[in-house]
């Protein structure tokens, strides 16, 4: 069994308010839980409305399968979420 996990750094720009962050965190979380059967939750940077970092774990049989699903993560926000940019991504399989 191995455990997978990403933290994504992410920049929201033109956020002016905690809640328009939420507003629009909310549905990505929502979505990568969703298209990837994955747990999510934002970790840190909560009070900063135009960052967020967010961690996504992944429970899988093997390392190869893990690592491929948690990259694929990474490039599904690149390419599907226009107004959120990746700072950084980190990926560690346990």
């Amino acid at each position: 069994m191995k455990v997978g996990l990403l933290i994504l750094h992410l920049h929201l720009p033109g956020c002016s308010s905690l809640k328009e962050k939420r507003g629009r965190l909310k549905p990505l979380l929502h979505r990568l839980h969703r298209e990837f059967n994955i747990s999510v939750a934002e970790i840190d940077q909560m009070d900063i409305w135009q960052n967020a970092t967010i961690a996504c774990a992944l429970v899988s049989n093997g390392q190869a399968h893990t690592q491929k699903v948690l990259q694929t993560i990474v490039n599904w926000v690149e390419s599907s979420w226009p107004d959120v940019s990746v700072i950084s991504d980190q990926l560690e399989i346990l």
